[in-house]
């Protein structure tokens, strides 16, 4: 993360093909987020749909020459954090993912909360902080998310880290449905 500036700590993606487990999970809670996600589109009056398939999304992404997969496993040590960011891998991106968290803070680590910012128009930024424990499944989105303003919905853009891990080790499983190019 130290080479690019995002941060303090490890990643490292899965490659196709994925663990049966993660590849089971990617599209399972794929569908039902989908149908959110194209919800959300309608409210904000976009053309964009995303299809019901996982599969299908794949393919949109590898016709965009995304044909690298995101699902990740994170790993922070004391003294490591998650700068505020976004992950937006190309042209097309699904606006949900999915953080599973591995450890439990207050045994296995201190600090590392979860941080989530929104944008709010012609103001500072609003932060929510998380403290999700192990076996937690935190769904957030990727990009931006609709709120109804005086004049209809409006994209209000979203960003999304972890605070600094003040001991111990905190790892967690990333999944993001969309592929890389």
């Amino acid at each position: 993360m130290e080479r690019y500036r995002f941060g303090k700590g490890e990643y490292k993606y899965f490659n196709y093909p994925l663990p049966p487990t993660i590849q089971s999970l990617r599209e399972i809670l794929y569908s039902p987020l989908a149908a959110i996600a194209n919800e959300w589109m309608q409210k904000l009056e976009t053309q964009l749909s995303f299809p019901i398939r996982h599969q299908e999304l794949v393919k949109q992404c590898n016709e965009k020459s995304q044909t690298r997969p995101t699902p990740l496993i994170l790993r922070y040590e004391a003294g490591g954090f998650n700068t505020l960011h976004q992950d937006l891998y190309g042209e097309i991106y699904f606006p949900f993912q999915i953080v599973f968290v591995l450890s439990q803070a207050g045994r296995d680590h201190e600090g590392g909360e979860f941080v989530l910012t929104e944008q709010i128009p012609r103001a500072q930024s609003k932060v929510e902080v998380l403290h999700p424990n192990q076996g937690d499944a935190l769904i957030f989105t990727t990009n931006f998310r609709p709120v109804k303003g005086s004049k209809g919905y409006y994209r209000a853009r979203m960003k999304h880290g972890v605070s600094e891990v003040k001991s111990g080790v905190r790892y967690s499983l990333g999944i993001i449905f969309h592929d890389a190019a």
